[in-house]
């Protein structure tokens, strides 16, 4: 007998990848799961492709829109399986993934043990994704990965993990006060109530790269900053109540440092609260600083200009990128429709 495996989409607004999605968790050589796929409330026509894949399995329920975190707590409350796999309606599973992670879960003698595995970046071709590892693929403890991730401003994708039941249980739901990073929280909880991370480097995550109107957008939101503000100082106290010594809280103060930018200089209460914090765990925060190419528009019209001249720059990059992949993408099938 094998485990079951719940595959547990959420989908806002996804009607132009949420295909792909799902036909990478049909694809999964783990012969026993389940797919549930959550539409938050979308406008355009996600619920009805998602709909489309009922015949071949899939569960589709939809709810009025209530954010990310509550789409996956319905998924979750919905699931029958053993373990967990996140899957956000826009990336991809190679066909392998679970199948590995799997093969070594039934081999551990805990079900808190974490799995995780590598991911790549990617616009519209898979096959182009770029995987580039980190010193956060290998095993860890708990306490060493979060460490790592900090101090050097690292980042595991949702869609890596593969989450036994009793630890996702063990961590709580999904926070829906988080506008922002709430997968950074929710998966501090997870790691915190594990009792080790486990890497395994077959079966891979394609994470696709969207326009800036994604969830992990903050922009000049305040209430985005006040939410991604919330859930570093959880974070933080989540990671001192495991341990409190010089090394974790100069991670602390890192990771405080490397999110200031983010507050700066629109919010001057959260970069004072922030400052605050690091001195309280002995440490202090910088300003932030432009780099070199933006410095002389810095000088001429401050930091907040040259700071959204900065945003402006990479968003019309970021397009050109998109547009010459989708090009490409575009070719690539119309080539493969002739053969």
């Amino acid at each position: 007998m094998t485990s079951l495996v719940s595959i547990l989409i959420p989908a806002y607004n996804a009607e132009r990848w949420i295909a792909e999605t799902i036909q990478s968790a049909l694809a999964q050589t783990w012969p026993d799961k389940e797919i549930i796929v959550v539409d938050d409330g979308s406008t355009d026509g996600t619920l009805a492709v998602a709909r489309r894949f009922e015949t071949r399995g899939t569960r589709v329920v939809t709810q009025p829109n209530q954010g990310a975190a509550m789409a996956r707590n319905t998924a979750f409350s919905l699931a029958r399986g053993d373990y967990i796999q996140w899957l956000d309606a826009d990336d991809l599973l190679s066909p392998d993934k679970i199948a590995k992670q799997m093969e070594a879960m039934e081999k551990s003698q805990s079900k808190r043990t974490l799995f995780s595995c590598g991911w790549g970046y990617f616009r519209y071709r898979p096959s182009k994704a770029e995987f580039v590892p980190t010193s956060l693929w290998c095993d860890l403890s708990p306490l060493e990965w979060v460490l790592r991730k900090w101090e050097g401003n690292l980042h595991m994708q949702t869609a890596t993990w593969l989450v036994s039941r009793e630890l996702t249980e063990a961590a709580g739901p999904w926070d829906a006060r988080l506008l922002g990073d709430d997968d950074g929280e929710y998966f501090s909880r997870v790691i915190n109530a594990s009792d080790g991370i486990r890497f395994i480097p077959q079966g891979w995550v394609y994470y696709r790269i969207t326009p800036s109107n994604r969830l992990s957008d903050i922009g000049r939101s305040d209430k985005k900053m006040e939410a991604q503000f919330l859930g570093m100082k959880l974070q933080i106290g989540y990671l001192r109540a495991r341990e409190d010594n010089d090394r974790v809280r100069a991670a602390c103060v890192s990771y405080l440092q490397t999110w200031l930018p983010t507050f700066y200089p629109n919010r001057p209460d959260l970069v004072q609260e922030a400052q605050q914090l690091a001195d309280i765990l002995g440490g202090q925060l910088s300003l932030p600083k432009t780099s070199w190419k933006y410095a002389w528009i810095e000088r001429l019209f401050g930091f907040a200009a040259a700071k959204h001249t900065q945003m402006y720059f990479n968003q019309a990059k970021s397009f050109a990128l998109r547009a010459w992949d989708r090009m490409m993408y575009s070719l690539e099938r119309t080539s493969n429709l002739a053969t």
